[in-house]
């Protein structure tokens, strides 16, 4: 028995996580472009970070896309989405702040 084909909404909805995985990645370099003038070097772990968190996600879109079909248990791909977001978000204003005028 052959499994039917996923459906435009799944399809729809792995496209939606692909261009959140993308727009991260660049979002996280544009900010350590941006915040290396202040902060040097260590602007790029931001970049860093968000280049994980955006493998993560598109591996688990790939993943359920793809393979099998089922959404993670417990929700882990949207609590993953915002942790990594967070820790983009308080490391950029840490980075600002502690910098000072």
């Amino acid at each position: 028995m052959t499994e039917p084909p996923p459906t435009l909404a799944a399809e729809r909805t792995h496209l939606a996580w692909r261009r959140t995985a993308i727009g991260l990645t660049g979002g996280g370099l544009a900010a350590s472009h941006l915040l290396q003038e202040f902060v040097g070097a260590a602007a790029w772990s931001l970049a860093a970070t968000a280049v994980v968190v955006s493998v993560a996600l598109a591996a688990v879109s790939h993943r359920r896309h793809l393979v099998d079909g089922a959404l993670p248990p417990g929700g882990r791909l949207v609590a993953v989405s915002a942790a990594g977001t967070l820790v983009i978000g308080v490391a950029a204003v840490a980075f600002v702040v502690l910098r000072g005028p």
